[in-house]
């Protein structure tokens, strides 16, 4: 990414394969930690709206995600906070949350490069971790487990071990492993 000064500025959008939607992402990288905030329109199950704002530490990890929703039963939202090796979320200890490495939020591809970027980037490099999953369409908040295979250069195997286990699909990411394209999903539209 090229330099702006003290901080690198990069704007993002995605739209669904599935369903229509849209997402436009704004990610601020600086020298303390990484930015995030993103919007998103979406018909699944409904139209709705949603918006999340992501502080990441300088080497990608969450330190908090807040989310809110709005659709036809009104506004919604939900906050984690890393608090130690566990989270809160809305304020309260969570302890099945415990030793979750990172949030992933569903309706949106940006997650997955949180994990990407620390499976190893060598043949036979994986990496399965415990997430906080937080449902797009409920913000409910469960533990579920993931892996993600290193195939090629800019190109993983998302697997899915917990709540929708079973499910599989390839990611081509960029330079940065923000998803250019995940199966069946999402597909990146602007850089």
């Amino acid at each position: 990414m090229a330099g702006l000064g003290d901080s690198e500025l990069r704007l993002l959008c995605w739209r669904r394969i599935d369903v229509a939607g849209l997402e436009l992402l704004e990610l601020t990288r600086r020298a303390d930690g990484v930015s995030v905030r993103s919007s998103l329109i979406c018909v699944e199950d409904g139209p709705f709206r949603l918006e999340h704002e992501w502080v990441l530490t300088p080497d990608w990890r969450a330190i908090s995600l807040r989310v809110r929703r709005s659709d036809t039963n009104g506004e919604r939202s939900v906050r984690l906070e890393r608090d130690g090796a566990g989270w809160r979320v809305d304020g309260e200890w969570r302890p099945d949350l415990d030793g979750a490495e990172e949030p992933d939020l569903s309706v949106t591809p940006f997650c997955n490069t949180l994990v990407m970027r620390r499976v190893p980037a060598i043949e036979g490099g994986s990496m399965t971790v415990d997430v906080a999953y937080v449902d797009g369409a409920d913000l409910s908040v469960a533990r579920s487990r993931q892996r993600y295979d290193y195939r090629a250069p800019g190109l993983y195997r998302y697997i899915d071990l917990g709540l929708s286990a079973g499910f599989e699909a390839d990611l081509s990411v960029d330079e940065d492993q923000l998803v250019m394209s995940y199966d069946g999903l999402f597909e990146r539209v602007a850089r």
